[in-house]
């Protein structure tokens, strides 16, 4: 529940399961308040039937005359007494004498011709016995009839109490408003679920479509909360991109300085290397001018020699500055480095068998050539070349039991004109290290050697990717 989404949707279901137990509560009152008004209702109405009675007795004591009809004004007008007298005044209560065939006599209450169906069918119930109470309990009236025993044979009185809907009418109020909430509730969830998914969906938009590497300019939603991280969006944009500006100036000028660096470092290095065999061939010249054939001889060779170590000086520069066109293709490793070990005597060599490797040849021997003459030129004696393929490429290691390498050269040891020995260029371990980054490889120093310890240079030719 990690989302504002999810979030709303269990508010939205909390809110529903408290509406339906407030309604369930709300109802399950009114059902025991109606209830206990219907007893109440029920008491009432048989006390007032028994109160009819009593007020009869007393006005038909000594009855001896012949039965009056329904038109005797004197016998309705005497009923209506002994209802008034039964009942006291401003009653919700109804009452009235009914007699079969002629109808209501006499009545309090506004309801008499619509009670006069409820009388007759309770006054002829069959279920129950003659002359006892019978009580009609339900909508529209709580009715109660009672038999006038006496000189007129038929008479009933009846007293009825019209239904109480206070409770009936709250409940309804309380449900009306109970849902009209539920309802607003569920209305305002909704609307903020949606609002706020188009609005952050906006957001998503909005950076999903901007190059990456920078952030835009987001527009205001309206909302403050959203608003708050879209102006914390912007100003971290503003920053990002000023940041980005520095860091851009500041590459610059580090790539500026670099190749500044770089160039010093190789115009001093070319400068030396040229300087000392220009300073020896310039002493031989000298020297020959003033000597006799033999030594003009011997002058000449020397000058030769230095010649051939300025060719292959510009030719080892030229070969740094030359493109590299990989063009890779699937060898058998053993025999691949077997013949890159033919042309350094006593290197042994050690490679899985059937194994195969996929490497550009070309740029993988000149490398490997590289780093046997180098093992070489230190004094190793002894010098394995070895191989192996993995999950992650090809491994080619060259071991050699030489001196190692002085710490002090570690750090720098594969940059141009660096090197430990007064012959040496400096560009042999350079140029091994561009065949193989060519490649997309490394070449490392896996161990400085020294100590008993031998010299590792390890290359990693990665799998090619389609």
């Amino acid at each position: 529940m990690h989302s504002l989404r999810s979030r709303l949707a269990v508010l939205w279901v909390l809110s529903l399961v408290a509406s339906l137990t407030v309604g369930g509560l709300l109802w399950s009152l009114y059902r025991q308040s109606a209830t206990a008004q219907a007893g109440r209702a029920e008491a009432v109405v048989t006390r007032a039937c028994e109160l009819v009675v009593d007020r009869w007795r007393f006005y038909a004591a000594g009855w001896g005359g012949p039965a009056p009809g329904r038109q005797d004004e004197k016998f309705r007008a005497d009923m209506q007494t002994v209802l008034e007298l039964a009942l006291p005044s401003g009653t919700l209560l109804e009452a009235g004498i009914w007699r079969p065939g002629e109808g209501v006599l006499a009545s309090i209450g506004a309801h008499a011709d619509e009670l006069a169906p409820m009388v007759a069918m309770a006054a002829e119930d069959d279920d129950s016995p003659p002359g006892v109470n019978r009580t009609e309990t339900g909508e529209p009236f709580t009715l109660t009839v009672c038999p006038l025993n006496g000189p007129i044979a038929g008479l009933v009185a009846y007293a009825a109490l019209p239904p109480l809907g206070a409770a009936a009418t709250a409940l309804q109020a309380a449900l009306a408003v109970l849902l009209g909430l539920m309802l607003a509730i569920s209305g305002l969830l909704t609307w903020l679920h949606l609002d706020w998914g188009r609005r952050v969906s906006g957001i998503e938009v909005a950076l999903a479509h901007h190059e990456a590497g920078d952030l835009p300019r987001l527009p205001p939603t309206g909302e403050r909360e959203l608003d708050r991280i879209v102006s914390a969006l912007n100003l971290a944009g503003a920053r990002l991109a000023e940041a980005r500006h520095r860091s851009e100036s500041l590459a610059a000028e580090v790539a500026q300085a670099q190749r500044l660096a770089a160039l010093g470092r190789v115009a001093a290095g070319v400068a030396h290397e040229i300087r000392n065999p220009i300073a020896a061939m310039r002493l031989r010249a000298e020297n020959a001018l003033a000597a006799d054939d033999t030594r003009r001889r011997a002058a000449l060779e020397a000058i030769l020699a230095q010649i051939a170590r300025l060719t292959r000086l510009t030719g080892e520069l030229l070969t740094m500055t030359q493109k590299r066109e990989v063009r890779r293709e699937s060898v058998a490793l053993p025999a691949f480095l077997a013949g890159c070990a033919a042309d350094h005597p006593g290197v042994r060599v050690e490679a899985p068998p059937d194994s195969t490797a996929t490497l550009d040849p070309s740029l993988t021997r000149r490398a490997l050539d590289s780093l046997l003459a180098n093992a070489r030129a230190v004094g190793a004696a002894h010098i394995v070349l070895s191989g192996r393929t993995g999950p992650e490429g090809t491994t080619l290691d060259v071991t050699d039991d030489g001196p190692g390498v002085p710490e002090a050269l570690r750090a720098t040891l594969f940059e141009p004109f660096v090197t430990g020995r007064a012959e040496g260029t400096g560009l042999g371990l350079a140029i091994a290290r561009e065949l193989i980054e060519a490649q997309g490889g490394r070449l490392d120093l896996a161990n400085p050697g020294g100590n008993g310890a031998g010299t590792v240079f390890r290359i990693l030719l990665p799998v090619p990717t389609s």
